[in-house]
């Protein structure tokens, strides 16, 4: 399904009950307004689509997963309604993948930052390379991570994500195994993709039922997220437009493009 130009591309396919997701950002597949809305239809599209028991999120070439929210698309939002609609679009994508009725299973490649931990926070089961560094930069840039911070917080534990949101240096793909948000790390990217395949094959086997009503207990507790993370987008957007996160996410955007 193709976005707009430059706003990078979300893709899906069906293949032996396993449903796939892809999506690509040329700017370290960053999380561009249209690839976010893509992401949450496609999500939706193959939850309600019987031929697929198990969903595998992925993201394009083998380098960073996800650079988190596009500071091209941050720095041009300058009303505090079309603040709030960005991460409203982020928090959409998190209450997707929280109401797919099938398991969904992340392929973590490379390193994530911002929203890109909170992808993978959202998904039931995280396998990654032990490159697979996580960050969370919110706070460094005026915002904090406020839409991210429920999913985040339901895998890693309040402590975990507290250290992660004040201290917003990066942590080792081992670290993050330890407090849960990857189920286990691998050497290889050969080794990472045969451990997702068997469980993604294993999983489409299943009983969808069962599966169905295990994703459902996983997820109890989080039946008032439409309101909380709206609440909270509406923080971050009106966070995003003060001069500290102004600057900051000028100054980041640079550093991101010489990289």
């Amino acid at each position: 399904m193709p976005d707009a130009p430059n706003s990078g591309t979300v893709a899906t396919d069906i293949k032996d009950g396993i449903g796939s997701i892809s999506f690509y950002h040329p700017k370290k597949n960053s999380l561009s307004k249209p690839l976010l809305q893509s992401l949450s239809s496609a999500i939706r599209k193959l939850g309600a689509d019987a031929g697929a028991r198990v969903v595998v999120l992925r993201s394009e070439g083998d380098g960073i997963f996800c650079a988190g929210a596009s500071f091209s698309d941050l720095s041009l939002l300058k009303q505090p309604g079309e603040a709030k609609a960005f991460f409203v679009e982020v928090a959409e994508a998190i209450l997707a993948m929280k109401g797919c009725p099938k398991p969904i299973i992340a392929r973590v490649q490379g390193k994530a930052v911002g929203g890109g931990v909170g992808l993978v926070a959202a998904c039931d089961y995280a396998l990654a390379l032990n490159s697979a560094a996580v960050r969370l930069s919110e706070l460094e840039l005026g915002i904090g991570p406020f839409v991210v911070g429920p999913v985040i917080e339901r895998k890693i534990g309040r402590a975990a994500f507290a250290a992660m949101g004040l201290d917003t240096g990066w942590r080792e793909a081992a670290w993050a195994r330890q407090q849960g948000l990857y189920v286990d790390i691998f050497a290889s990217v050969t080794e990472l993709d045969t451990a997702v395949t068997a469980l993604a094959a294993k999983l489409a086997n299943g009983s969808v039922a069962a599966m169905t009503q295990l994703k459902s207990i996983l997820w109890e507790g989080t039946e008032n997220w439409d309101q909380l993370l709206a609440t909270r987008a509406e923080i971050s957007g009106r966070l995003l437009l003060s001069d500290f996160a102004t600057k900051a996410i000028a100054a980041a955007g640079v550093k991101r493009s010489r990289r």
